[in-house]
């Protein structure tokens, strides 16, 4: 059982250009005979208070799901960072009751059900505002917990100091980690390359509907 933790929005990272996907919405790609973000959406929506899509271009292909979608602020397509202080802007301005956001990578169809919890709970033990996850002695910055209180440091970050990398702005805030067991498959799998699809099709078929 998990502990409560503070109301949570969830925001879907689909904004990159998927280049080694040869172009194109890595999450509209399908596994099982499903879209990757319909898998991250039924693993991930229940365990916050809504979820928004960070998405550039036209938000109409993504309107299957009824989801809202938010584009960077910040021009030329300025990385992750872009899109989770595009999350928290909206956040701030849509849902003022609600001071923390989770990210994760629209391309991650094994997300971990107990995601949010855990990202709160090492948050707390800490003491420190940020969280992100880790498996297989890897971290992955982008799945991460994000207080609404450093949206302006973000913003100065990107936009003042052009600061790109996730990991060296929230260390200088101070970040927990949650760690997860890679196996039987690593939950923050995710699809980068045409080939990963056929991984993605194994490794589901191994999980059934775990």
């Amino acid at each position: 059982m998990t502990e409560p933790h503070p109301p949570t929005l969830g925001l879907l990272l689909a904004g990159g250009l998927a280049r080694r996907m040869g172009g194109g919405d890595k999450p509209l790609r399908t596994i099982a005979g499903r879209t990757i973000l319909a898998h991250v959406i039924e693993r991930f929506g229940s365990q916050c208070d809504g979820l928004l899509i960070n998405a550039n271009g036209d938000p109409a292909r993504f309107a299957d799901y009824g989801l809202p979608v938010a584009g960077d602020s910040v021009p030329d397509f300025a990385g992750p960072l872009a899109g989770i202080l595009a999350g928290l802007d909206w956040l701030a301005e849509n849902r003022p009751g609600i001071d923390w956001m989770v990210s994760v990578a629209a391309d991650t169809p094994f997300i971990p059900k107990d995601l949010v919890a855990r990202l709160h709970a090492a948050r707390s033990a800490t003491g420190v505002p940020l969280a992100c996850a880790a498996s297989g002695g890897w971290t992955h910055p982008v799945i991460g917990l994000w207080p609404v209180t450093l949206r302006e440091a973000l913003r100065h970050a990107l936009t003042v100091e052009g600061e790109r990398k996730i990991d060296r702005w929230t260390a200088r805030h101070g970040v927990a980690s949650a760690e997860w067991a890679s196996e039987p498959v690593d939950p923050f799998f995710n699809a980068n390359r045409p080939e990963d699809l056929a991984e993605a099709e194994r490794l589901h078929a191994r999980l059934g509907t775990a």
